[in-house]
């Protein structure tokens, strides 16, 4: 009944799945499009009904008690309520860090205070779902979306709390942004149609990134030749039938996070690990201890990259990127790569 009761608190169901983007190799060339830099940290909707508010990450999961400095923000915003969509982000050293915005998901209350007031947060905001008078807008094309989200949120803006995504309609200019991806506190670009609705859960828009990635679910492990350590990460994306199929690896990991990461993984082990295709036993150029491998819980997910893609699986090893605890790993599907397995000549 307590969520019940709280949902209807909100001019929203605290459940809605944000709108996400499909990755393509280039940014679309025809007139229609607007154009946003795509920004390093953790997807959030905001909600708000008075003084009451709640955020929730991209899969669902309430990150309320992980920024407290954000709740306090958006509960004295002078907006009666909302529902808004963003990106809550961190600046280290004059840049934005993914690492220190993941250092907030910690048990300990006391650390996650501590580290609000050292490295507070900032939610950059790109659409509303719901205006100020719980009015949903989700039919509403995005040029309307626009210019409501501005009017109810744009003359409170903060540099150091809270902003407004900047935009464009200039291709070049988005090119432009493309380049500097990755020096200039974001990853890529996000396009959307301006006269498209808010299509909650869809992958409506499309991204564009110099550097091929993808979200993976860690389905097991092997350990290092000789050792007692993780060797490599086994990675998975979900199949149309909804079994999780497994695509490559990745063993770009550092020795100082082996030990911490071995612990981890061996609590987490749980058959079958993959329930589509399953990694293949020993070859007769590996030993037999790096050809066995370890199951795990569908838990963990990562983010790598990677550069070629041959029969639906990642032609050679790939580069861990991140850990990615704001992602549900149902999220982690193929449609993620099917831009490069059509790009690729040999598949």
């Amino acid at each position: 009944m307590a969520k019940i009761a709280q949902n209807q608190l909100y001019a929203l169901p605290l459940d809605i799945e944000p709108m996400e983007a499909k990755l393509v190799d280039r940014l679309p060339r025809e007139e229609g499009w607007q154009f946003e830099p795509k920004w390093d940290g953790f997807r959030c909707v905001a909600f708000k009904s008075g003084s009451a508010v709640d955020l929730r990450a991209k899969s669902g999961k309430p990150l309320g008690r992980y920024f407290p400095e954000m709740l306090s923000l958006l509960s004295d915003l002078p907006v009666n309520q909302f529902v808004v969509d963003g990106e809550l982000v961190i600046e280290s050293e004059g840049r934005l860090s993914f690492e220190t915005l993941q250092m907030r998901l910690h048990p300990a209350e006391s650390r996650i205070r501590k580290l609000a007031a050292t490295h507070p947060a900032k939610l950059v905001l790109f659409d509303v779902l719901a205006d100020s008078q719980g009015r949903s807008q989700l039919n509403q094309p995005l040029e309307g979306r626009r210019t409501i989200l501005e009017a109810m949120i744009g003359p409170f803006q903060s540099q150091k709390e809270f902003v407004l995504s900047p935009y464009t309609k200039d291709g070049e200019l988005a090119e432009v942004w493309l380049s500097k991806s990755g020096s200039d506190g974001f990853d890529g670009v996000v396009c959307k149609r301006l006269d498209g609705p808010y299509a909650a859960g869809e992958r409506a828009m499309i991204k564009v990134k110099r550097f091929r990635t993808a979200d993976c679910v860690v389905g097991g492990f092997r350990y290092e030749s000789r050792s007692d350590k993780v060797g490599s990460l086994l990675l998975g994306l979900y199949n149309e039938e909804g079994n999780l199929d497994h695509v490559g690896f990745t063993s770009s990991i550092s020795d100082n996070e082996r030990v911490a990461l071995t612990k981890q993984l061996e609590a987490l082990r749980q058959p079958p690990g993959f329930t589509g295709k399953k990694p293949g036993g020993p070859s007769r150029w590996s030993t037999e201890r790096s050809g066995e491998w370890e199951p795990l819980k569908s838990k963990l997910v990562v983010e790598v990259r990677f550069d070629h893609v041959t029969g639906r699986r990642f032609r050679h090893g790939t580069t861990l990127l991140r850990w990615r605890p704001d992602k549900k790993p149902r999220q982690c599907g193929y449609e993620q790569i099917d831009q490069a397995i059509m790009a690729d000549p040999t598949y």
